[in-house]
């Protein structure tokens, strides 16, 4: 029985001091907290700080008042002015092209007659001679000048050149240096489709001829599926081979990308 009551005398005691240990524990941590949040609501009263309002007023009276704005200023500097790649430095005046000049072109000059235009050297091109000339030009605008005097862009390959009625395609064109005309030296114009893929006429008609019974002018040309045609039926007993000669001689079939035989 002794025994029994020690123990539980024992068992008393840690319940006990487990529970001190707990509530001390429980103090020093609600402690903490209080004044951890005391110190936030001073920090944020410190830094919660009143807005400053800056105002100016031409009166002395407290009920007119101008708010201060700051307008930044812009400084704008001029861009420079870009020399073409056609106008070499140094190089004599009167040899510089329209692209070098500044000209002052009148546009009621007569159609198709020689006109004369006063022209001075652009600011930044440098050349020998004086910067003021007078050049001579045929009057027409510059997408009315002869193909001669112009180059155009080279034609897409998808324009088909043996439809009917002819299909034109659309070209961006640059005038020729030293070509003087009006307008802009750069134009787009209408062509009729006209190009080639390296097929040669005389070919395909010699191959028509000599191994036309075995399709080979077909191959020739691109046009895989009447070759085979022609080739298994022994070019259609001879009566294809002499229709595609006659085809090909007046130039009826050519190439199957429909481009123009060279």
């Amino acid at each position: 029985m002794d025994i029994i009551k020690k123990y539980r005398e024992l068992q008393l005691t840690r319940i006990i001091i487990v529970l001190f240990i707990h509530s001390s524990v429980f103090l020093a941590v609600t402690s903490i907290t209080q004044s951890s949040t005391e110190d936030l609501t001073s920090i944020n009263a410190v830094t919660d700080l009143p807005e400053i309002n800056v105002s100016t007023s031409k009166n002395t009276s407290p009920d007119v008042n101008s708010s201060l704005t700051y307008t930044p200023f812009e400084v704008s500097t001029p861009t420079p002015e870009v020399v073409p790649l056609r106008c070499p430095d140094w190089a004599h005046c009167h040899t510089l092209g329209p692209e070098c000049l500044d000209c002052q072109f009148n546009y009621h000059c007569t159609y198709g007659k020689d006109t004369s235009v006063n022209c001075t050297v652009k600011e930044r091109v440098k050349c020998m001679g004086s910067r003021d000339q007078t050049r001579k030009f045929n009057c027409r605008y510059c997408y009315q000048l002869h193909e001669s005097n112009y180059t155009c862009s080279k034609v897409n390959a998808t324009c088909a050149v043996r439809d009917a009625p002819r299909k034109r395609y659309v070209s961006e064109c640059q005038v020729r240096e030293n070509v003087f005309c009006l307008g802009n030296r750069t134009f787009q114009k209408r062509k009729f489709c006209n190009w080639t893929s390296g097929y040669k006429w005389s070919t395909a008609l010699a191959l028509s001829v000599t191994l036309g019974g075995f399709g080979v002018d077909r191959f020739y040309l691109g046009q895989w599926k009447e070759a085979l045609g022609k080739l298994f039926s022994f070019g259609g007993l001879g009566v294809w081979t002499i229709v595609d000669v006659i085809l090909i001689a007046v130039g009826y079939i050519g190439p199957a990308d429909g481009s123009l035989y060279i």
